[in-house]
């Protein structure tokens, strides 16, 4: 008895899970078992002819909503109403990007969200309105747009053009192809400077720009330009007298220089060595002069006169023959810059240079008061013939 009760009910059982598979699965394929969902709105320019709705809304291939309904607005744009999974929002950044796309072209429409380069902290809220910034193109949409254009063209004109360009190519299949080689050539001599012709082209605007800057002031030059043409014009009388009389001047110079060729090169010739000097000395010109500056530019004295110091120092040694004869020996160029000309520092002189000129007045000698001078010897004895001489320097002339 147990036996034949227990096959029944293990059928019915069997009968009854099958038909919970069979509605769970039909359910869940309805979204009833969809969690919460909040609305997003997507402005677009269109839908697409094969958006529809319950269509898909994914992000990066992950399922994260659905497209509620679609609403045609009176601007002009479509206004898809989302249904936004309530678990995935945390994972989408507020500043989402929206693309209309569709796996292929003849394909079902659906709504991906892209992630941007630089997420925003907030994420993707009830309420919000997106912005799509491309929609898939459709072979519908290709076909529309050539239909339109096609019927914008008549048969008769686009079968003479066809056949003027047939005519055109018709037995010139080789210079043609020569064409395209001498092109691909071309091209192929221009591909090194295309990074120029980039930086050219980059530029351009900046040159442009300075140009039309410049344009009132090249515009008052071209102005200026003409009044000076039209002086030359209402001028040429007196332009040609003054051109015949430069011409009767040149030829006057011509026989003043040609007669006198050999006494100008004499003078040019004898000119060399103090140019030369000159130039060798031209850092100590300058120097000196530059020197003069602030004598120039210094105000006046206070009090008007001189200022004298006097002073009494030991003599130095008398003159001696033949060792304080004036020499011309003077080397070493100039010394300006050495010694710190034309601008010494406060308070201080520029040493003196020391050359081979002859007499030293800073030499060692025989300084102090002498007793035996000359002066002494002529005031006793008279005026002595012959050098002068004293004790410490007998048998030495001076």
């Amino acid at each position: 008895m147990s036996h034949s009760v227990a096959r029944p009910l293990a059928g019915l059982v069997t009968i009854a899970v099958i038909a919970g598979v069979v509605a769970f699965a039909a359910n869940m394929f309805r979204g009833g078992l969809s969690e919460t969902t909040v609305p997003v709105t997507v402005l677009s320019t269109r839908a697409g002819l094969v958006m529809n709705p319950d269509a898909r809304v994914q992000m990066r291939g992950v399922q994260v909503g659905k497209v509620d309904s679609i609403e045609e607005r009176s601007d002009g744009q479509a206004a898809l109403h989302l249904a936004m999974d309530t678990s995935h929002l945390q994972s989408i950044p507020a500043n989402v990007l929206v693309d209309i796309a569709s796996t292929t072209v003849f394909g079902a429409k659906f709504v991906e969200l892209i992630p941007p380069a630089d997420p925003s902290l907030q994420n993707l809220g009830a309420g919000q309105v997106l912005q799509a910034k491309h929609v898939t193109v459709e072979i519908n949409t290709v076909f529309q747009q050539l239909t339109s254009v096609l019927s914008k063209i008549e048969p008769d004109k686009l079968s003479e053009t066809l056949g003027a360009i047939a005519s055109a190519f018709n037995g010139r299949g080789a210079q043609f192809g020569r064409t395209l080689s001498d092109t691909d050539a071309f091209l192929a001599k221009l591909d090194p400077s295309l990074p120029n012709l980039s930086h050219d082209i980059a530029v351009t605007p900046a040159v442009a720009g300075a140009y039309a800057d410049a344009a009132p002031d090249l515009t008052k030059i071209a102005d200026s330009a003409a009044t000076v043409s039209q002086t030359v014009v209402d001028e040429q009388q007196n332009l040609d007298a003054l051109l015949i009389s430069s011409i009767g001047l040149a030829d006057i110079g011509n026989e003043v220089v040609g007669g006198n060729r050999a006494a100008v090169t004499d003078v040019l010739s004898l000119l060399v060595p103090t140019t030369d000097l000159a130039d060798r000395y031209h850092e100590a010109l300058t120097c000196a002069l530059e020197g003069m500056v602030p004598f120039i530019k210094a105000p006046p004295a206070p009090v008007p006169g001189f200022l004298i110091s006097v002073g009494f120092p030991f003599p130095p040694d008398r003159y001696r023959y033949p060792h304080d004869l004036p020499k011309v020996a003077a080397t070493g160029g100039p010394h300006c810059a050495d010694m710190g000309l034309p601008n010494p520092p406060f308070e201080s002189r520029p040493p003196f240079l020391v050359a081979d000129v002859g007499t030293n007045p800073w030499k060692y000698g025989n300084q102090g008061i002498l007793l035996n001078s000359d002066a002494l010897k002529q005031f006793l004895y008279g005026p002595i013939d012959g050098p002068p001489r004293n004790a410490a320097q007998i048998g030495q002339p001076g």
